[in-house]
Parts: structure tokens; sequence; C-alpha cells
């Protein structure tokens, strides 16, 4: 069976979404969404089931701040900025995926 691009999301969700906010600043969920899908020329689309409790379990972490305030279109709605907190996870994220990549290419040298 031929895997979808949100399968690859698992596990680096919490990245992804940490990288967007530190590159983009405070961002609504839509808007997170929107740039991940663009900036991977359409490959890594996140639906709202994996996203929004992803944020929600970021804020509890405290990696993320929410705040109220209006969209592009004039709605209410929540937007998303990274805390110190999250900076240092992000970092440690990033060592994370850097040692997970660096081991896949190992394998694929190898055999």
């Amino acid at each position: 069976m031929a895997r979808k691009p949100s399968d690859i999301l698992q596990g680096t969700l919490t990245l992804l979404v940490l990288k967007t906010l530190a590159a983009r600043g405070p961002l609504h969920g839509y808007g997170i969404a929107t740039h991940l899908l663009e900036a991977s020329e359409d490959a890594l689309r996140v639906e709202e089931g994996s996203l929004y409790p992803a944020l929600h379990r970021m804020e509890e972490e405290g990696w993320v701040k929410a705040t109220w305030g209006m969209s592009e279109l004039s709605r209410r709605a929540r937007f998303y900025a990274i805390t110190a907190a999250g900076k240092r996870q992000l970092a440690s994220e990033e060592a994370r995926w850097a040692g997970i990549t660096a081991a896949v290419n190992r394998v694929l040298r190898y055999v």
C-alpha cells in the first residue's frame, strides 16, 4: 500500500510547527497548515485532526503561547507563537531529526 504524505509527518509535526512559528512569527492553525503545504510544494498536508491536538499539546508543554486575534478574513482565531521553551525544544527536535536522517542515509549507503 502506498504511503500518504500525512503518514510521513508522524513524529515530525512538532518540529515542523515550531520551525514554522520561529521563522514566520505568530500564525493561526490554518496559516501553519498552509505554510507547510506551500513550503513542501504540496507534499505535506496537515489535517486539522492532527494539527490542533498537536498545538494544544505544545501549548500545555509551554512551547507555544496562544492568543485570540482576528484573521485576514476578519474572523476570530487563535494565533500561536513560539516561546523561549519552544525555541529550546526546536533545537532539540532539529538535533533529533539530524540524527535520524544521518542514520537513514548511512543505511541507504550501506545496502
